[in-house]
């Protein structure tokens, strides 16, 4: 049986791509979510409607490191075997504000650090031939403003006026997309059979950003490449994870589809990558022995 762990997985694209991979009885899926009332919800429906029984939550918020650490102990614990596929794919939209309990800005923790720190630690679990998908955006590439890098400590700690930055949600997006472009180039030098890539949904009416209807009439006639639909990403996604012949190869950024497409030009930068995988683990605290 191989295991899907999705963070996220108790609501809109999550939710929808856990339950298609659960389709296929071959599959184990795990819903990694911060509030378990909701996912045990999820793993009830889920296993109601794809009447695949091994389906089960576990406790896991991105914006906490120390609960990263203890879902990866857990996950030890529990002995829940080797990872075939492990989806990246909880966040926040920019509407959100604040620090985290790591003293982070929340956006920033939430959509890149978090999934850093985890996809470290579950690597010694991960199938030889497994698959690691981050979600990302085609606002990696933000429509509203030039994008400048200005290195990773400016997000982790962004200065007051970084703090409200519209842009906060489109450079957490282009660092999903770094983390993947360099977690390749790092495991293709160990000869590791692991491929990593990245997943547009597009721009789509989820909890995770509620679009009412003027919007989404908006979005869809002033940036119509960027319009998603959930039914056909979460289609996608599942895909991507259960057809052996796709996602074969790694550092790809597939567009609401099993289409690989080039993300942005800012996005190929291998020393901003660098840099932030380097500032990440020092914001990790990750050693080593991890």
């Amino acid at each position: 049986m191989r295991t899907v762990v999705i963070t996220g997985g108790n609501s809109g694209l999550g939710f929808e791509t856990a339950k298609k991979i659960a389709r296929n009885k071959e599959y184990r899926v795990i819903l990694a979510c911060r509030n378990q009332e909701k996912a045990k919800e999820a793993v009830r429906k889920i296993k109601d409607e794809s009447g695949n029984e091994n389906i089960l939550s576990m406790q896991l918020d991105t914006a906490s490191l120390s609960s990263v650490r203890r879902f990866a102990a857990d996950y030890e614990k529990q002995d829940l075997g080797r990872i075939y596929a492990l989806l990246l794919n909880a966040g926040i939209n920019g509407m959100h504000t604040g620090m985290t309990e790591d003293g982070m800005e929340i956006v920033f923790q939430t959509n890149h650090l978090g999934h850093f720190l985890l996809a470290n630690l579950m690597l010694p679990c991960m199938e030889p031939d497994g698959k690691i998908f981050a979600t990302s955006s085609d606002m990696h590439d933000s429509p509203i403003g030039k994008m400048v890098w200005e290195g990773t400590d400016a997000l982790a700690h962004p200065s007051e006026t970084g703090k409200e930055s519209r842009l906060r949600y489109s450079f957490s997006k282009l660092c999903n997309l770094y983390f993947v472009y360099e977690l390749t180039r790092r495991l293709e030098a160990e000869g590791s059979g692991i491929r990593v890539n990245a997943f547009n949904p597009g721009y789509m009416k989820t909890n995770f950003a509620p679009v009412d209807k003027a919007r989404a009439t908006f979005v869809k006639l002033t940036m119509p490449k960027r319009f998603g639909d959930l039914e056909k990403s979460s289609d996608a996604y599942a895909e991507l994870v259960v057809n052996d012949e796709l996602a074969a190869t790694s550092a790809n950024y597939y567009d609401r589809s099993t289409t690989a497409i080039k993300s942005s030009e800012l996005s190929y930068n291998t020393e901003n990558a660098k840099e932030l995988w380097d500032v990440s683990e020092r914001l990790c605290d990750l050693k080593s022995s991890d």
